[in-house]
């Protein structure tokens, strides 16, 4: 089953209205954020406050995922423990560079006897995590594998690489691209990395496009304000379901079953299209049997 991942917004959780906000935004997916939203002196408040709103639910078909400290400081197995009682839809792990770091946090998981349901995204956000992109991913076919996705972290890159943020993102193109093509590759989920402006809404469009027609499902987004946009571009315009539609009505038909290749409107349209069409209406449809 398709799950739209149009828009997933990042709330600090150390700011319990913002979690209480969460329960109406019209996004996708929240991230309840341990990491870099919360102070070292506030991780334990931000814990309980996120177990707690877990807990008392009301976010409706929002995907719910909690974004943990990374395995290198002394918060995460405290941050895995918890949200594997709090059983979210699954844990966000920033700056993942190993696949022992995966299976570190997958470990840990079983440890606390967390749900098999409960998945794992991982951040890639380091310069060695590009480098070995196809090897995260490729642990999803691992016995045991909660590996659900990525999320690409474009501030960090360029603090650890120092290639620049500009508009247009030319210089990370390769890294992205290399990225999409790892998590595609294996089945797995790819998310956009935060649009830091937000103020800005003609370049957070562009880069929403960007992001769509460079393949990725959505984007994670750090302000409320992103939302409508985001979930504007990333749904299947009206006319391509149509087409959609059209494509695989006329591959139905009893004279095409074992065709091919067929014209539509005076073009060829193979089988793979209509494998393209079929995934656009079912995102489609998901959208759509979620009101928004």
């Amino acid at each position: 089953m398709i799950r739209p991942r149009r828009s997933l917004l990042f709330m600090p959780g150390s700011n319990v209205r913002a979690l209480e906000k969460g329960r109406i935004l019209p996004a996708d997916g929240l991230i309840l954020d341990l990491e870099d939203s919360v102070a070292p002196d506030a991780k334990g408040t931000a814990r309980e406050q996120i177990a707690k709103a877990v807990a008392a639910d009301g976010y409706g078909g929002r995907e719910l995922l909690i974004r943990i400290n990374s395995p290198d400081t002394p918060w995460w197995a405290d941050d895995v423990a918890m949200a594997g009682q709090a059983a979210p839809d699954g844990i966000l792990v920033p700056k993942v560079s190993t696949v022992k770091d995966l299976r570190l946090v997958t470990d840990r998981l079983t440890e606390v006897g967390a749900d098999p349901s409960l998945k794992v995204w991982a951040m890639i956000e380091t310069a060695r995590s590009v480098l070995d992109a196809d090897k995260l991913a490729a642990t999803v076919h691992e016995e045991g594998s909660r590996l659900a996705g990525f999320v690409f972290g474009p501030n960090d890159i360029s603090r650890e690489t120092r290639i620049r943020m500009l508009p247009g993102r030319a210089a990370m193109l390769p890294m992205i691209t290399h990225c999409i093509l790892a998590a595609h590759a294996h089945g797995l989920e790819m998310l956009d990395g935060p649009y830091s402006d937000f103020s800005n809404a003609d370049g957070f469009a562009q880069e929403c496009l960007q992001a769509r027609d460079l393949g990725f499902d959505g984007k994670t987004l750090i302000h409320p304000g992103q939302i409508d946009a985001c979930n504007t571009i990333f749904t299947p315009p009206a006319e391509e379901v149509a087409e959609a539609r059209k494509i695989l009505a006329a591959f139905e038909l009893p004279e095409n079953a074992v065709r091919g290749a067929i014209q539509i409107d005076g073009r060829m349209v193979e089988r793979l299209h209509a494998e393209m069409a079929r995934r656009t209406i079912a995102i489609a449809d998901a959208i759509a049997g979620m009101g928004k």
